[in-house]
């Protein structure tokens, strides 16, 4: 996904706590830099800010960064040179989705497995069926009306 010109995630959306791999193909890998930094931060305040090398390929610098839960991903360029790339001054500011977490299944809901019904519940049925039975056919038995189905 190109959100930038020269800039390419390798998903549709930032999601937070996710990894994302970015490809740079902008002015610093034009020019022929031998290493370029991606120094990036979160949120408005560029908070958790950290600076790491990418790794120099034939389609661009590449790096994969683990997204925190903030509502922007900001970034800019540097190489070795201290030359930045810094889209104009005004950096690289990209919105981060909410992880959607209703969607998010976890061990212990496994479908795979039958659930054990716990002894307390299947002995409050047993004994709900049987004051049941007795509320019903009691009275019957002592007034004389019950009478037995004969099948033929």
């Amino acid at each position: 996904m190109e959100l930038v010109k020269n800039i390419f995630f390798n998903t549709d959306k930032l999601i937070e706590k996710s990894k994302v791999k970015i490809s740079y193909t902008g002015k610093l890998f034009q020019n022929n830099s031998e290493e370029v930094y991606i120094h990036y931060g979160f949120g408005l305040n560029w908070d958790n800010v950290n600076e790491i090398k990418m790794e120099k390929t034939e389609l661009g610098f590449q790096a994969e960064i683990e997204l925190i839960g903030s509502e922007t991903f900001n970034f800019c360029f540097r190489n070795s040179n201290n030359e930045w790339d810094n889209n104009n001054c005004q950096n690289y500011i990209f919105p981060i989705e909410k992880l959607q977490v209703a969607l998010i299944l976890t061990d212990d809901t496994s479908l795979d497995k039958p659930r054990k019904l716990r002894k307390s519940y299947i002995w409050s049925k047993k004994l709900r069926l049987a004051v049941y039975k007795i509320i019903t056919y009691l009275p019957k038995i002592i007034s004389g009306n019950y009478k037995r189905k004969i099948s033929e």
